[in-house]
């Protein structure tokens, strides 16, 4: 006979496997995995889940950056086609609708493939870095993708996304590891 505290050990050890399930099984996640697959711009599909889900009035995408220097990994400068000497940027950001955290991502770039001003504004500003270099018209290489968390996602990572973005001559500008919150997925309010 199993005792009590040994029980409510087991449920607790079982708890983060049943919310990831869970996760996984929502209705919203392949209807949030489309909306992301419809747009190059993880900010644009952002905005408009935020919008469609009622998570904030206005669905405005803000990035609460954290711009403490990260060496980039060799497989990061590979996708990127840089030299161990040229300099990237970095930004770790929590992209949010109003109050709710939509993702935490990770972005390195190659600042001499942007223009000045677009530099400025990534050091500077809370703007999204879709939102900065969109007039770019930049496209995204999906690399991976995993429902549940990539290697370095925070817990509570549902969907997770690695890309590189493009410039129209096929220059890569970025490489994102994006990790959604199992806040996307909340229900909207209802009316």
């Amino acid at each position: 006979m199993r005792r009590p505290g040994a029980l409510r050990a087991i449920g607790v050890a079982l708890l983060p496997c049943v919310l990831a399930l869970t996760a996984c099984t929502n209705p919203a996640l392949p209807r949030f995995e489309a909306t992301l697959a419809a747009q190059p711009s993880a900010t644009v599909a952002l905005a408009q889940w935020c919008a469609a889900r009622r998570l904030a009035s206005p669905a405005t995408i803000h990035a609460l950056a954290d711009r403490t220097a990260r060496p980039a990994p060799a497989e990061v400068r590979r996708a990127l086609g840089v030299s161990g000497q040229e300099a990237l940027g970095y930004r770790h950001v929590r992209l949010a609708c109003g109050d709710v955290v939509l993702s935490d991502a990770q972005n390195w770039f190659v600042p001499a493939r942007l223009t000045p001003a677009m530099n400025e504004a990534l050091a500077t500003s809370q703007t999204p870095f879709g939102t900065v270099v969109a007039p770019l018209h930049f496209t995204r290489e999906r690399l991976a993708a995993r429902r549940g968390a990539l290697p370095g996602c925070p817990k509570g990572t549902v969907l997770s996304h690695r890309a590189v973005l493009r410039r129209p001559d096929g220059a890569p500008i970025s490489l994102v590891i994006e990790c959604y919150t199992r806040a996307t997925l909340a229900r909207a309010p209802k009316s």
